[in-house]
């Protein structure tokens, strides 16, 4: 998202951006954490029915094992999600002060006319008083414009509209949010000291693929 992300010109945030181009050829197993980058995970663990390792349906765990598949293509691994109803979630935690860029990338191959959110990706850096996890949801869509953000209620995330298709269906996406700093703008407070996790949703009829999800200093 332009203008969200403060400028890279330090010499270990040029290290940290290398780093990440690498992902395109180079699998990065999920416990890798060097100073100021973690990944999240790079589906390079799965089980034996191709749905990925620590990853939780939000609902129904059997509808969701044929909803999400762990895929390779040209040395990368990837979480394929088709026609999905129900998102996926991780709990894995980080300092969403200390690492609060998140990055990752994702490929619409397929959306219905009307499809809308087209994908999304939930950064959750905190609980609620009933311990629900307090989500950014960074969405493709097919109708609203970039930048449009939307607050969300009790059960409702808020969103924030990265993408609109179908201009870039087909190809890989390349995002960077400023997690921590959308956090504070939207709930105007701190996050907690360690973010909750994250979450992946491919909309009904569409077919979308995910690629490793990283959170790195600024």
């Amino acid at each position: 998202m332009k203008g969200v992300l403060p400028g890279l010109t330090r010499l270990a945030g040029a290290a940290v951006v290398a780093a990440v181009c690498l992902l395109g050829s180079v699998s990065i197993p999920v416990a890798v954490q060097s100073a100021g980058l973690l990944v999240l995970d790079d589906y390079s663990a799965k089980d034996a029915e191709g749905f990925p390792t620590a990853w939780k349906a939000q609902r129904q765990e059997s509808k969701a094992r044929n909803q999400y598949t762990v895929q390779s293509e040209n040395g990368m691994t990837f979480l394929a999600a088709k026609n999905a109803d129900q998102r996926v979630y991780k709990r894995i935690a980080w300092d969403p002060k200390a690492m609060p860029i998140v990055t990752w990338r994702w490929r619409v191959k397929n959306a219905p006319e009307g499809a809308d959110p087209v994908a999304a990706v939930f950064v959750s850096l905190d609980t609620d008083l009933m311990i629900i996890p307090v989500a950014t949801k960074y969405v493709w869509s097919q109708t609203r414009e970039v930048g449009t953000m939307t607050e969300g209620g009790m059960f409702d995330a808020s969103e924030i509209v990265l993408q609109k298709g179908p201009k870039g269906f087909g190809q890989w996406v390349e995002q960077r949010v400023n997690a921590y700093e959308d956090f504070k703008r939207i709930h105007r407070h701190e996050p907690a000291s360690q973010a909750w996790g994250i979450s992946l949703l491919g909309g009904p009829g569409v077919e979308v693929d995910f690629g490793p999800i990283i959170v790195m200093a600024p």
